[in-house]
């Protein structure tokens, strides 16, 4: 062992001398080296060297406030560097002005900087951002250019605007009198005072001080939410009251929202034309209107997602369906705070909606009143019957994602999603349930069993005429597969034994693996090792063997981890990250394999996957699931009705079947919209729409 350490350390420093590293002393080499310096190296926490970075850069006057003809000088403390800097706010680079000087402040500027040494790694992009000090500071001053304001933790006195919107007894937003030629700087503005006691149309002074301020948001709105600009006022006098406010501008037509970019500079650059994050920002607090909007998704929430009528939807029914390199920045949010305003995707306003741009719950918002809304106009979107036909020599299989459904569901939603398979969906031979919990659902008693659930909705599809379908499942062990608290949510198949089989064999527990052997399941329905690490916390894949005209067919439901965690679209980090994507890749590989193993005994085997995989048709996960061996039947859907469900205004595809590439050339497909685009009141009984295969099996 000896000898071993040995070779092993003289290896080391035939690797690492040559490129002058480290200086060793020549005392003991065989047991131990002393370092006497490291120069352009050093060691991270896994013990691999790496390059040593060039210190920060500071300025001699910190961010703020000055006089016209101000200097300000850059440093590091990492000496014979070369700064490079901008003054545009772009990113800079080593084509960037070269800093040999003082820079002199003559307006408001944003200074970015990096410092460069050979070596060593650059150091970290520094900003400085200086505004001029002003005899009357206006909202568009304390606004600035950018999504932070140049005045922020400073004292502002007497600004003044004329008020807008008031939120509430301690909120209200005011508008610039006399505005500046500048797009980029917003005319509007949040004052936070408790109680303001003002109204709309006050002309007002408002002195306190300037912060951002994170609103109304989810749990981590402070780590991915954009703040708001604000005045915490100290004090509020009223100069005149029932002015005229000024006129709105007008999305669509007056300013022209980016209709693909949310962000593609990282906030380095603040362009409002090109990138949609910006142009909301550079209209906070302002009055704004939109004309003839068409309504893109439901109500939810109180909220209503349009886009401006002379802007374009891309589907059939109406709606904003996302692709690769398109999350739709165009879409706006209403805020009229009524959850019982009625309306779907595909309808439209006619006349003008008005209101005040704000932000919270990770989106740019109009905050508007129900009462002040423009006629509303039903569109001609209707709840889809499949077109898929039954057939008695071909099998129909279909993926539906019944949310959280139990013994506990009401019995309106229970009529809803039974009314659905028996007529919309035509009662397919083999249906992969997804959220199926327990028989107490949210009731948090240690039941797992979730026969009784299933009996609920069994029961009520046969009294609606529909066929006596079974229900077969493996119950997860207790709080260990996510979802609701207590409700236990698994995957699950309703399957039809008059034209279906599901072949012998015993039934799986919840930590066995299902194998392959024989040409049979060794399980039989059994989960896919459901004690890997990929599906911790997660719903584990279901497999079942079904006979079908004596032909096999293995069926895989599957409920991938949700996107919780995952950054908002319009939030503080550009581009966001989706931290989410990482577990559902692992499992993909999972279940890619299973598939494979098969395919390796028995090459013509029929499998269909299927289930809520919380991903779309382009994404890793589903590229990793698909591989070589599957084809996705969802691309095979036209594109302008590619989506099973709508968030936040984005129609989307979460649900897929894919099919093992020998059955893809004898496989239809059909995606049945009846819940993504609709509200209860239309009949939805799920946030899911269910996805239908039919297949000729040999």
């Amino acid at each position: 062992m000896e000898k071993q350490r040995k070779k092993t350390f003289s290896l080391l420093l035939i690797l690492v001398m040559p490129f002058g590293l480290f200086t060793l002393s020549n005392s003991n080499v065989s047991n131990a080296a002393q370092i006497i310096s490291v120069t352009d190296t050093i060691a991270n926490n896994s013990g691999i060297l790496t390059r040593e970075k060039v210190q920060d850069i500071k300025a001699s006057l910190a961010p703020g406030t000055v006089a016209p003809g101000t200097e300000v000088t850059l440093s590091t403390e990492t000496p014979d560097t070369t700064i490079y800097y901008t003054t545009d706010g772009s990113t800079p680079t080593e084509s960037s002005t070269k800093y040999i000087g003082p820079i002199t402040i003559k307006e408001a500027v944003q200074i970015k900087a990096i410092a460069v040494k050979t070596g060593l790694e650059n150091s970290e992009i520094a900003s400085f951002h200086y505004t001029i000090k002003k005899n009357v500071i206006s909202i568009h001053d304390i606004q600035g250019e950018g999504h932070y304001s140049p005045y922020q933790g400073q004292n502002v006195t007497n600004i003044v605007g004329i008020v807008n919107f008031v939120a509430n007894n301690n909120n209200f937003y005011m508008q610039e009198l006399t505005p500046d030629k500048n797009d980029k700087t917003a005319e509007g503005i949040l004052v936070y005072k408790m109680p303001h006691g003002v109204k709309v149309g006050d002309v007002v002074k408002v002195s306190g001080q300037v912060k951002e301020w994170v609103l109304e948001g989810y749990k981590d709105k402070l780590k991915t939410d954009l703040p708001v600009t604000e005045i915490n006022a100290s004090s509020i006098r009223v100069t005149a009251s029932n002015q005229k406010l000024p006129a709105p501008v007008v999305i669509g037509k007056d300013r022209i929202p980016p209709a693909e970019v949310i962000d593609n500079d990282s906030f380095s650059v603040f362009d409002p034309e090109e990138d949609g994050i910006d142009f909301y920002e550079s209209l906070e607090g302002m009055l704004v209107q939109i004309e003839n909007a068409k309504i893109v998704a439901p109500q939810n929430s109180g909220e209503i997602v349009v886009i401006p009528g002379t802007m374009n939807t891309n589907t059939k029914a109406g709606g904003l369906r996302i692709s690769e390199n398109d999350f739709n920045p165009e879409r706006i949010f209403i805020d009229i705070n009524d959850k019982s305003f009625i309306t779907k995707m595909g309808d439209r306003f006619e006349g003008s909606i008005k209101g005040v741009i704000s932000y919270s719950y990770s989106n740019f918002k109009v905050l508007s009143k129900r009462e002040e809304l423009p006629k509303l106009v039903q569109g001609s979107n209707e709840r889809e019957t499949t077109t898929i036909t039954p057939n008695r020599k071909k099998l129909t299989i279909a993926s539906y994602n019944i949310e959280n459904f139990s013994t506990q569901t009401d019995d309106a939603k229970v009529t809803r999603l039974a009314e659905a398979i028996v007529k919309n969906m035509k009662q397919p031979d083999i249906i992969g349930l997804m959220e199926v919990q327990d028989n107490d659902g949210p009731t948090d008693s240690g039941t797992t069993d979730a026969n009784k659930s299933a009996a609920v909705l069994i029961t009520k599809i046969k009294s609606l005429g529909g066929p006596n379908y079974t229900y077969t499942d493996i119950a997860p062990e207790d709080k260990a597969d996510g979802g609701e608290p207590g409700g236990n949510i698994r995957v699950g198949f309703l399957y039809n034994p008059d034209r279906v089989s599901l072949i012998k064999g015993t039934k799986g527990t919840a930590t066995q693996a299902v194998h392959f052997q024989n040409n049979k399941l060794t399980l039989n329905p059994g989960r896919i090792d459901p004690i890997n690490p990929a599906f911790c916390s997660s719903r584990k894949p279901l497999a079942a063997q079904f006979k079908f005209n004596e032909k096999d067919v293995i069926v895989v439901a599957n409920h991938f981890n949700s996107k919780l965690g995952d950054y908002p679209l319009f939030g503080k980090i550009q581009p966001p990250v989706f931290h989410s994507e990482e577990q559902r890749i692992k499992m993909a590989n999972v279940v890619n394999s299973f598939v494979k193993d098969i395919h390796s005994k028995k090459k013509d085997a029929n499998i269909v996957l299927l289930g809520d995989f919380n991903d779309f048709e382009f994404s890793e996960p589903l590229k990793a699931l698909k591989g070589n061996v599957l084809t996705n039947m969802i691309e095979k859907i036209p594109a302008e009705e590619r989506y099973t469900k709508n968030y936040q205004g984005n129609a989307q595809v979460l649900d897929h079947i894919l099919v093992s590439n020998n059955m893809a050339a004898n496989t239809q497909v059909d995606i049945v919209h009846i819940n993504s685009g609709f509200m209860e009141k239309h009949g939805r009984a799920s946030d899911h729409d269910p996805v239908l295969v039919q297949t000729l099996v040999k």
